[in-house]
């Protein structure tokens, strides 16, 4: 039971001989129900005249009295009233009590508990009488509710009529948002499992890309048959179309970070006309305009392209038949939500759709809002670009008038002068010559990504040691001591950044790499720089460069060390 401080709820008890009353006040005060004891029947007779939610009296109370003064109160009570009381009667009533029990049955709402009895029916007894009293007080409210507005019963009627009419609207509306949330829910979670299931596939599949793409390069390292490298080079593009494929699929799981590189923009946007076109279908058109002003972005490549595509296809839906979608570039100077004093990249898809009227377009950019019919779409699309903006230091905004078509702007930093000029960083592949034979322990539960970095390592001249789990890698650390320590980062009962970690603890300074196309970076983070991060799949000039940058970071670790 609530607590009610209202003086309309206070329980009159009237037990004026012995500690009747003070043991009924401490039980009901387990309850905080708030009591008021009777000095005596004269002073229940004028509390009655004053707001108050109930009444209890032992039997012997009213022995000797005159009932009908109690009667006469109880009978001018207002129309919506019905005092309720509680009469605790003894098991040998007297007769005076039976008289007065007969009485008060008259009247209608009373309440009989006979002694002894437990302080919880006690309390349930208080319960049910302050809960019809509520309901008396409520039809008060309602009584003179209707006598204030008789007066106005027409256009109370209509008022009424109007509240309903909303309060249905309402409901159905509720009911529809219900139903889209629980939708919404459903498709998330699914989603989720979809996100999970591509992780893993992704994992996968950049292991097996990396075994093709290393080979090949080792191929071609290997061979002086120009007919061989020229089978080299293409399984070699094979392989980058299909680990671009596989960072889409991790894009689209969340499961990795932005990849923030200086690429050139309009360049990229050309490559993706034709997946734009094949996409939207003969009836759309897609046109390009790009201004010859626009340099190097600096952004995550493919989340950029998946991003265009994601806008693309709900341009087509908005076009429902024949029309035109441009993707266009410019340069413009930072909007008022962005830093000042840098120009910015800007992408526009437009669109020649019904367009989007002004309340809906202030909640295009919220997670899980959309306008297509339930089961037809997640609501993650433009919340999704909305945030890739965001986390290449720019932002997104969208402008649209209905009958007028849609335009969503992607607003990217320009990359600076030296990431424009810097090139990717590439290491030589031919086999080391100056007569280095530097340890390394290479650490990877895949087999087969184990044996071709562990040949790539020999062949490049380096002395490898493997193990296949991080346990076992921290065994062949104790038994090599090695100059350098390359790890997968995803492995059974320790993860690579797990590795380094105890690495480190009993070898400060030894230099390490991390080989992963699937990583929690942050966890990364902790452990070694970013830079030594090697990405799979990755080239056999890639995996020398970090080699040498690897020992190379070390050299100058340890010579530091000894100097100071």
């Amino acid at each position: 039971m609530q607590a009610h401080n209202s003086q309309e709820e206070r329980i009159l008890v009237l037990a004026p001989k012995g500690r009747d009353a003070q043991v009924i006040e401490q039980v009901l005060q387990r309850d905080a129900v708030h009591c008021h004891a009777c000095a005596g029947y004269q002073d229940l007779l004028d509390q009655l005249g004053l707001p108050a939610g109930a009444a209890l009296i032992v039997e012997e109370a009213l022995n000797g009295v005159d009932i009908g003064q109690l009667i006469g109160k109880l009978e001018t009570q207002p129309s919506w009233s019905d005092f309720p009381i509680v009469l605790l009667m003894s098991p040998l009533s007297a007769t005076t009590g039976i008289d007065a029990r007969m009485t008060f049955k008259r009247l209608g709402n009373v309440i009989l508990l006979e002694r002894p009895f437990k302080a919880e029916t006690l309390l349930r007894a208080a319960a049910s009488v302050l809960r019809a009293r509520r309901r008396q007080y409520q039809a008060r409210s309602d009584l003179q509710e209707r006598m204030d507005l008789n007066a106005t019963l027409e256009s109370r009627i209509a008022e009424r009529t109007a509240a309903l009419a909303q309060a249905n609207d309402r409901l159905m509306r509720e009911m529809n948002e219900r139903e889209r949330a629980q939708m919404a829910l459903v498709q998330t979670q699914k989603m989720e499992a979809l996100g999970h299931l591509t992780s893993g596939i992704s994992h996968d599949f950049n292991n097996l890309l990396s075994i093709i793409q290393g080979n090949a390069d080792l191929l071609d390292l290997l061979t002086t048959d120009e007919r061989l490298k020229r089978m080299a080079n293409t399984i070699r593009k094979a392989a980058k179309q299909g680990a671009k494929m596989t960072g889409q699929l991790l894009a689209f799981s969340r499961a990795q970070p932005l990849d923030l590189k200086a690429f050139d923009l309009n360049k990229a946007l050309e490559g993706v006309k034709e997946l734009l076109s094949a996409s939207l279908g003969s009836k759309v058109q897609v046109q390009l305009d790009l201004a010859p002003g626009v340099s190097f972005v600096r952004a995550d490549l493919n989340q950029i392209e998946l991003a265009i595509l994601n806008l693309a296809i709900n341009a087509k839906d908005a076009i429902r038949g024949p029309g035109t979608v441009t993707v266009r570039t410019a340069v413009g100077p930072a909007p008022s939500d962005l830093p000042a004093g840098h120009d910015y990249a800007v992408i526009s898809v437009i669109d020649t759709g019904h367009g989007i009227n002004s309340e809906i377009l202030a909640k295009v950019f919220d997670p899980f809002f959309t306008t297509k019919p339930l089961g037809k779409g997640t609501g993650l699309g433009l919340s999704q670009v909305y945030g890739i903006a965001q986390q290449s230091g720019g932002t997104a905004k969208i402008k649209s008038q209905v009958g007028q078509g849609t335009t969503v702007e992607i607003w990217l930093p320009l990359a600076e002068a030296q990431e424009m000029a810097e090139p990717m960083p590439r290491g030589d592949a031919a086999p080391q010559s100056d007569g280095t034979r530097a340890c390394i322990v290479v650490v990877e539960d895949d087999s087969r990504v184990r044996q071709f970095i562990v040949e790539s390592l020999e062949i490049l001249g380096y002395q490898v040691m493997q193990a296949e789990h991080g346990q076992a890698g921290l065994e062949q650390l104790e038994a090599t001591q090695p100059d350098l320590l390359i790890t997968d980062f995803l492995m059974p009962g320790m993860t690579g950044a797990e590795l380094i970690k105890k690495a480190h603890q009993k070898y400060p300074g030894l230099p390490a790499i991390i080989a992963t196309g699937y990583a929690d970076l942050q966890a990364i983070d902790e452990v070694i720089d970013t830079d030594m991060v090697l990405r799979k799949p990755f080239q056999l000039n890639e995996l020398a460069y970090k080699v040498k940058s690897a020992l190379a970071k070390g050299r100058r670790a340890a010579e530091a060390a000894v100097s100071g």
